[in-house]
């Protein structure tokens, strides 16, 4: 019995910490997904390599001689410019035409490859390293867990609740909502629709960005890393179900928690047919995921 409460203790416990550390931050990069889903009506394959812009931006930033906690401001703050640039620039002047499903699929993954081979060209192949501005560990239960990881916890707990008081809370995401519903009947009640698929595009990218700097002292920086992570992002968004933010919150925690787990017993060579088999599964039972679309709380 001691062994068992040892094994749960000293093995299962941190790698549960761990888990739930990474799932905020595939949280709001699912989060940026369903919402431009939710809205827009785009799938956004181009979501991974803005993950990867941010966290490249926060290395630009400390280049500079700015600190992390510039670089977790500015990032975020940039990186809606360029969303708001690209919807503005590109994905709106094919949002309107009778395939726009299809074309603009076509251009986000257009846009993913570009923008690849340019971290590519300016930074290079190999990985680069953001030293964790928050050194040390607190002692939990009797365990030590690193004060950084802690940190992303809390602060993306923080802003998942923020993004939904945003969205379910304020004139704002009333707008949105609304916008989402019925695009035709909110532009006669006088919402600046279009203002509204930029912003909230960009605002997608933003968190997408967010997750790229909170991540990167974690994880190395490199040019093809919203390449994997998306695919994770992308299995929250489905199985949660297209356009419910509950459902990416839900299902990001749950399925990042079975990685976790599940690497104690599995190589993570299996990670992903795991996560795709779980995706599967659900689907056959709701097609649909877990969760209604956006507007619902």
């Amino acid at each position: 019995m001691s062994q068992v409460l040892e094994w749960l203790q000293f093995v299962l416990a941190p790698q549960m910490i761990n888990g739930l550390s990474i799932g905020v931050a595939v949280v709001l990069m699912a989060l940026g997904l369903t919402i431009i889903f939710g809205l827009l009506d785009v799938i956004n394959m181009a979501h991974g390599e803005f993950y990867a812009i941010g966290a490249y931006v926060a290395v630009a930033i400390l280049g500079l001689g700015l600190s992390f906690w510039w670089a977790l401001v500015l990032t975020p703050v940039l990186m809606a410019v360029l969303g708001y640039v690209t919807e503005r620039g590109l994905i709106q002047r094919v949002f309107h035409s009778k395939d726009r499903h299809t074309l603009t699929l076509l251009l986000t993954f257009g846009i993913a490859v570009v923008l690849e081979d340019v971290l590519k060209i300016i930074f290079g192949a190999n990985p680069l390293r953001i030293e964790s501005p928050i050194s040390g560990g607190t002692e939990l239960l009797g365990l030590f867990f690193p004060n950084y990881r802690l940190f992303v916890m809390s602060l993306g707990g923080l802003l998942i609740a923020s993004v939904w008081m945003l969205v379910f809370r304020t004139s704002l995401g009333a707008m949105v909502r609304a916008a989402a519903y019925d695009r035709h009947m909110s532009a006669s009640l006088g919402v600046p629709v279009s203002r509204v698929y930029a912003a909230t595009f960009a605002f997608g990218v933003a968190l997408a960005g967010i997750s790229g700097v909170l991540l990167a002292p974690i994880y190395s920086v490199f040019p093809t890393m919203g390449r994997d992570f998306v695919l994770i992002a992308f299995s929250v968004v489905i199985i949660g179900s297209m356009g419910s933010i509950k459902g990416a919150v839900l299902a990001g925690l749950i399925l990042t928690q079975i990685q976790s787990i599940s690497s104690l017993f599995i190589s993570p060579v299996w990670n992903d047919p795991l996560l795709f088999g779980i995706m599967v599964l659900v689907l056959m039972w709701r097609p649909q995921g877990l969760f209604g679309k956006l507007g619902h709380a």
